[in-house]
């Protein structure tokens, strides 16, 4: 006998994943099929069986230049290159920090699935590097504390809301098995979140929450990213998706998180659907460098 003919409520899955119903909003099934489809294609380009670490290297600089270009600093990327000095303040030090938070995070893959709050705070001490006063870098900021992002024009939650906010993602994460491997649409299980969905949802709330003092933007990012490679979507990190967010504009991506933020299902699904988009224009960047390479031109 079932327990919806006993007249009781069904029980969900023992390890059913809480983000798994936004995986069912609308269009969210197409942008996951088409995402996977575009690292499909990357990691079967024939460059990438033979020089993956160079593919790799390169979309973590191409990455790290578009995450700090949302930051307020876009610079060509062969300054980026170019470059060994980012000390000082303004756009060197965001251009330093997206680069230092893209090498931590392929470290932190295995301390995020076990404390999700001790990555950020890891990430956040990594992007900080000394620019922000040593007491409040790697801790959520405290009641009073100001922030600064100005990329995000959203009011800015307290730091009880906030507090209260970060656990709660912690606890998803942790209920969703935190970055499941997720080989193909077809291969997960049932009740699992799709790596996307997952990815975006941390985004987007650390977008929402700037829950420290400063470079709450590149934490975000760099968080998205650990999700996309520790879920095994991406797991050679070759489709950087702050490229594409950086490519679809800063107008976009505000517009998007104010879609996130309003918490609707269309708001939702419009930001994973950005989301989504971003992680295919990374991965095209990634098969033009293998078809460059593959041609002896870079």
């Amino acid at each position: 006998m079932t327990a919806s003919s006993r007249g009781e409520t069904p029980r969900p899955p023992v390890n059913a994943d809480p983000l798994a119903a936004l995986g069912e909003l609308p269009g969210v099934a197409g942008s996951v099929d088409s995402v996977r489809k575009a690292v499909d294609r990357v990691y079967g380009h024939r460059v990438m069986r033979r020089r993956s670490n160079e593919i790799t290297a390169e979309a973590a600089l191409r990455g790290a230049r578009g995450s700090a270009a949302l930051s307020g600093a876009d610079w060509a990327l062969e300054e980026v290159r170019r470059r060994s000095d980012f000390g000082g303040e303004g756009e060197p030090q965001a251009v330093g920090a997206a680069l230092r938070l893209t090498a931590e995070a392929g470290q932190l893959l295995s301390v995020w699935r076990q404390s999700p709050l001790r990555a950020l705070a890891r990430l956040h001490l990594v992007a900080a590097g000394g620019a922000a006063p040593d007491d409040t870098v790697g801790r959520p900021r405290l009641a009073g504390e100001s922030v600064s992002e100005p990329l995000v024009e959203l009011a800015v939650p307290d730091a009880d809301e906030v507090a209260g906010r970060l656990e709660g993602l912690a606890q998803l994460l942790l209920a969703s098995g935190g970055a499941r491997s997720d080989k193909g649409v077809g291969a997960r299980r049932e009740g699992e979140a799709p790596a996307l969905v997952t990815a975006a949802v941390v985004h987007g709330e650390l977008l929402a929450l700037r829950p420290f003092g400063s470079c709450n933007g590149l934490v975000a990012r760099a968080a998205e990213r650990i999700v996309l490679v520790g879920s095994g979507l991406d797991p050679k990190s070759v489709c950087p998706a702050e490229v594409g967010h950086a490519e679809l504009g800063r107008a976009a991506y505000a517009a998007a998180l104010d879609g996130y933020v309003s918490g609707t299902p269309d708001g939702m699904a419009a930001w994973i659907a950005h989301c989504g988009q971003a992680v295919e224009l990374g991965a095209r960047e990634s098969a033009a460098v293998c078809e460059a390479l593959q041609r002896g031109a870079a």
